[in-house]
């Protein structure tokens, strides 16, 4: 077992060619769906809240022909962080959420977190989130960098995914946007 926590971060340079990532960007909002505030689980309120207004725009529900070609893909990238990691103890996996796209405009961001996910479960879905795969789609914005850990900067360009473990040890945000918007998605394994 590797004992440095950054030997489970596996980036996958070009992930999705770049042409697919612009018309991805351009599907998802020319389908004029509509952007909610990310929101936070509050475990006292048993209930999600919004921490800050400069806080990220989310899309849960885009049904574009990209969307499920991205999901296909994240298929495979799953059975190849597996491979790379190599743990005789991890294996397999139950399943992986629906990709959720992440908008920060100027001087929105994403606060110090860990992805201990709980509005994926609903009762009839049950476990834990054991993988975090985020992915982005554009690199022609200033800011918005990506830091694990207090100072573990993730230079991220488009095309590219990110795979780490969704526990406390893997905490993580997004500094502000300077200038342009930063486009990226999400999924979770459990």
């Amino acid at each position: 077992m590797k004992l440095n926590l950054k030997d489970y971060v596996v980036l996958q340079k070009s992930f999705l060619e770049k042409d697919f990532c612009d018309e991805t960007i351009f599907k998802i909002e020319e389908d004029k769906l509509k952007w909610d505030k990310h929101l936070w689980y509050d475990k006292l309120k048993k209930s999600l809240i919004s921490v800050n207004d400069d806080e990220l725009d989310v899309l849960n529900n885009s049904k574009s022909d990209n969307t499920n070609i991205i999901m296909e893909k994240l298929y495979n990238a799953i059975l190849n962080y597996i491979r790379i990691t190599n743990l005789p103890w991890f294996t397999s996996w139950n399943g992986y959420t629906n990709i959720r796209y992440n908008r920060y405009s100027m001087n929105q961001k994403m606060n110090l977190h860990c992805d201990h996910i709980h509005t994926i479960f609903d009762g009839q879905r049950k476990g834990i989130p054991t993988l975090s795969l985020l992915g982005s789609l554009n690199d022609n914005y200033e800011g918005g960098d990506l830091i694990l850990f207090d100072d573990f900067k993730i230079e991220l360009e488009k095309g590219d995914l990110i795979i780490f473990p969704s526990n406390f040890l893997y905490p993580h945000r997004v500094e502000p946007v300077i200038s342009g918007v930063r486009y990226s998605y999400i999924s979770w394994v459990w």
